[in-house]
């Protein structure tokens, strides 16, 4: 789908961008802008900025910027059209009718992509509900599973038969070729005989829903012994299994308070079936950063109830530190006498698990008597080696407040001096403090030298010419009268001045903006980059600002130092006599600079 330019920046202009970004994190003023926790990486104190004015918001943390759309980009996992259709739905601005336009091999778009799924679980439904074709599936909800036909219609569950062209089939007479279909995670190619074939087979179907209602994704589990058990549609135009929790469209009607975290499908529809209707799960992978920062928009309290073997707890110990990290109050449930909560809701009924909810543990709880489980306290070796893993557990903890009640925990069952545990957790924490010290002196240097820059990779080939090149960007972004004297050509810049491809580019569209409106919308350089090269593209701009001196001569000297790179550059590759050219005046600039200081 394809806007103008003048439908975007109306969208953009009708859009509160702090009412919008308020309701993904909490925001305080702060002078004219206002500011709080990135919602796009984790971090205790608040270094996300909106501007109101200027309608943008930065992050001086992970460097995301841009406007409402490149906000809405990232936070819904959206391409630039469908977060410009989100944003003007959201505003109540008619779409054009003549949006639509073919991207030749860009594949299908997310709403082609959803409007396939919508057809696919029709299909899957369908194919449950039929006597003859469904049985197997249909046995398994009802029978081993104890489900209701109401809870299977409510989660609009189905069945893929044990065929390979069945749903291939359907969907082709629906109009959508093999290529949307593989695309969209529904079928996939033959290697062999180069075929489509169904993607899903002989599996009872689980629909991902969104929480704006749109089935994304799928996933599937196998009814017989073939591996995996579970199968999981892959990252799509509509789905990223990084960022989207099961029955999320559900729980977020009634979450507020609190809400559960499982392990699978089956756990989640079981608790939601009993009347705790807040539970979700996340899709066949371990929770992520982003997935704590979802959880975050929508509670502030988070129980853990996972499998109860090992590889559970483990799980359960990283999405304690993951969720933690993003500010949400971390409990566990330690359900006694099953494995997980649809066992245990099926065996005890739902009353006992409410009266167990309400006696789950906290994070701290729970790591420690996995610790004391370890060991026989009553041994000198045994309790040395508790005490060095529980203060090792307390002072991972940034709340002093929580490191005080802990401790005093710990003594009572250690049989320790406060004072000498309290002792080895701050010989930890100084200990932690220099390791993340040197951290970051190491990222700073990396950073200084470019390495391991997603965005403009070709940097660290030049830091010095690309240093050049952001201050050029910069001070082009910030002020007109830079732009104009390149463009009426009183400074001579173009794209083949520039070392890196990246800055070449912002450099063009910067410069085509400025000739077309006289002005550098963020919102229309987002039809062009990525919200994380917008974000950097921000970023040059914003450490410019922070800058008193951006007047003509700093323009200049800049844009002398990237040229003289360029011409270093072309030199390497060019003769003796070019070369001891270049040198000459280089050394002749270098004698009239200090002539010039001398006579000052």
């Amino acid at each position: 789908m394809r806007f103008t330019e003048n439908f975007i920046q109306e969208v953009v202009d009708r859009t509160d961008i702090e009412e919008l970004i308020g309701r993904y994190t909490e925001l305080k003023r702060s002078g004219s802008n206002l500011m709080g926790r990135c919602p796009f990486h984790s971090e205790k104190t608040p270094s996300f900025s909106v501007s109101p004015t200027k309608k943008m918001f930065f992050c001086f943390g992970c460097h995301a910027g841009g406007s409402a759309i490149t906000f809405v980009q990232k936070a819904e996992n959206l391409d630039f059209p469908d977060a410009v259709e989100y944003l003007a739905t959201r505003a109540g601005i008619p779409l054009p009718k003549e949006s639509e336009a073919a991207v030749p091999n860009a594949g299908p778009s997310r709403r082609r992509v959803m409007e396939m799924n919508l057809e696919a679980a029709k299909y899957f439904r369908s194919c449950l509900f039929d006597p003859q074709i469904g049985a197997a599936g249909m046995r398994y909800f009802h029978e081993e599973r104890g489900l209701s036909i109401a809870t299977v219609k409510h989660f609009g569950l189905g069945f893929a038969p044990d065929g390979f062209g069945g749903l291939t089939n359907h969907m082709r007479r629906l109009g959508y070729t093999e290529d949307e279909l593989i695309a969209a995670c529904l079928c996939g190619r033959s290697q062999k005989t180069g075929r489509a074939y169904d993607y899903f087979r002989n599996r009872v179907m689980f629909p991902i829903i969104d929480p704006a209602g749109n089935i994304v994704a799928f996933g599937g589990r196998v009814l017989d012994d073939s591996k995996p058990k579970y199968l999981n549609s892959s990252d799509t135009a509509a789905f990223k299994k990084s960022k989207h929790l099961f029955a999320l469209n559900f729980a977020k009607n009634g979450c507020a308070e609190k809400m559960i975290l499982c392990e699978g499908y089956m756990d989640v529809i079981a608790l939601h079936a009993a009347g705790f209707e807040y539970a979700v799960a996340t899709l066949g992978t371990a929770i992520t950063a982003d997935h704590a920062r979802v959880f975050s928009k929508y509670t502030k309290k988070v129980i853990i109830s996972y499998d109860s073997d090992e590889a559970g707890q483990n799980a359960a110990n990283k999405a304690m530190r993951m969720l933690g990290e993003v500010g949400i109050d971390v409990r566990v449930l330690k359900l006694n006498g099953a494995k997980d909560p649809d066992e245990f809701i099926r065996k005890f009924g739902a009353d006992r698990f409410r009266q167990t909810l309400e006696q789950s543990r906290t994070g701290f709880d729970h790591k420690a008597e996995q610790v004391y489980a370890r060991y026989d306290l009553s041994i000198g070796a045994d309790k040395i080696k508790a005490s060095n893993e529980i203060c090792t557990l307390i002072a991972s903890y940034w709340s002093a407040v929580e490191r005080e009640v802990y401790l005093a925990q710990a003594s009572a069952r250690l049989e320790l001096p406060l004072a000498v545990l309290k002792n080895s957790v701050e010989q930890l924490r100084g200990k932690q403090a220099r390791a993340y010290a040197a951290k970051q002196s190491r990222d700073a240097v990396a950073t200084v030298k470019n390495f391991g820059d997603r965005i403009n990779p070709d940097a660290a080939k030049d830091p010095r010419a690309a240093s050049a090149e952001e201050t050029v960007i910069g001070l082009l972004l910030l002020m007109d009268e830079h732009r104009e004297a390149v463009a009426k050509g009183s400074v001579a810049l173009s794209e083949e001045d520039f070392v890196t491809p990246f800055n070449r580019r912002v450099f063009a569209a910067v410069m085509r903006l400025h000739e077309q409106r006289g002005s550098v919308p963020y919102e229309l350089l987002g039809m062009e980059f990525s919200p994380d090269e917008i974000g950097r593209i921000e970023r040059a701009e914003v450490m410019r600002r922070q800058l008193s001196q951006n007047g003509a001569d700093v323009f200049g000297s800049a844009v002398e130092t990237l040229k003289d790179a360029k011409k270093k550059e072309a030199l390497q590759t060019g003769n003796l006599s070019d070369r001891l050219a270049y040198l000459r005046e280089k050394n002749a600039k270098l004698h009239k600079g200090k002539a010039e200081k001398h006579e000052d």
